[in-house]
């Protein structure tokens, strides 16, 4: 009988140990999860996205090991942000990172209680994201890189570029939320340089290709192409009707130099989204964004395509060429 219950008492201690380390794991603290929103697609943005995480891992996060992220991709359709968003709040996800406009809007409608993280070109006091940019107030913070500020810089480079540039087209896209401002910082930069404006809307790649078609009968000097998340999807597509009809544009970031636009000057986004991510991990470190103020971007970049520009028979001064932060041969 003894025997009996020693064997008993093996077997329960055995049993004990065996459900040692299964006890030990349901114990541990679920992973902490980020939502991440974004009105474009992911190929579209891969370097500021392996910003983003760079800026996590300088937090002391490292997607996989210690933090989770999901991501919701809106392909260039903001109609899609809201449900989009909401499904992050449905997650219960502990931040969302929402780095542009259109993602930030959408985040800030549907949660008051979330800390979002925003990267936005406007002034977020303006947008209505945050009371204060020393102290935001709520639960909302993150950087802004001035685009409208930038547009100004965007005309003097295509001037110095063409010398006689004076009719130049606008491409906006009037779906966007951004549009409005895009026309505002735009049209009394060209006026204060002598430029002529004509503005042309595209919405869809479709007429995109219809506002090439009508440059190809009104011939302007240069295009300027408004920041735009639809763009930036279409970016190949574009670069691509500029070089076939022959007529130089300007771009507000790197990722359309890079595909084959002739230029681009606009701030740094992979360090923007690094410092986003440095934000996400502060939060998760139990820091509120009420508290942390708004970043101002302090990293801008020109990036001129060289062989773009002996394709269209350009000639780059060589002190364009020095000032630029990288040159594509």
């Amino acid at each position: 009988m003894a025997a009996i219950r020693r064997r008993e008492f093996i077997s329960l201690l055995g049993g004990a140990v065996a459900a040692g380390p299964v006890a030990a794991r349901a114990q541990q603290p679920a992973m902490p999860v980020i939502g991440f929103l974004n009105s474009q697609s992911p190929d579209a943005i891969a370097d500021r996205v392996r910003g983003f995480r760079q800026g996590l891992k300088e937090a002391g996060f490292v997607e996989g090991e210690n933090v989770a992220i999901e991501y919701r991709w809106a392909e260039a359709q903001f109609d899609r942000l809201p449900a989009l968003a909401a499904e992050l709040v449905r997650r219960q996800v502990v931040v969302i990172v929402a780095a542009n406009t259109p993602s930030a809007l959408a985040a800030k409608a549907v949660t008051t209680t979330i800390p979002i993280v925003f990267n936005v070109a406007e002034d977020p006091v303006k947008l209505g994201l945050v009371a204060r940019l020393a102290r935001p107030g709520g639960n909302l913070t993150g950087v802004n890189f001035f685009s409208g500020e930038l547009a100004a810089k965007r005309l003097e480079l295509l001037r110095e570029l063409l010398p006689g540039v004076t009719r130049v087209t606008a491409l906006v896209n009037p779906t966007g939320p951004t549009a409005e401002t895009a026309l505002r910082d735009i049209e009394p930069a060209a006026r204060a340089m002598g430029m002529q404006i004509k503005v042309l809307n595209a919405s869809t790649s479709g007429e995109i290709n219809a506002a090439f078609a009508t440059f190809v009968h009104e011939r302007p000097d240069a295009l300027f192409v408004s920041p735009d998340s639809l763009f930036t999807t279409r970016r190949v597509q574009l670069a691509h009707l500029t070089t076939r009809h022959a007529i130089p544009a300007t771009y507000g970031s790197r990722e359309f130099a890079e595909v084959g636009g002739l230029m681009s000057y606009g701030s740094n986004q992979s360090d923007n989204y690094r410092q986003v991510g440095i934000y996400a991990g502060h939060i998760l470190k139990g820091a509120k964004p009420a508290d942390l103020p708004v970043v101002q971007a302090s990293k801008f970049e020109l990036v001129i395509n060289a062989e773009t520009a002996r394709t269209l028979g350009l000639t780059v001064p060589p002190t364009l060429l020095a000032r630029a932060d990288e040159v594509i041969e």
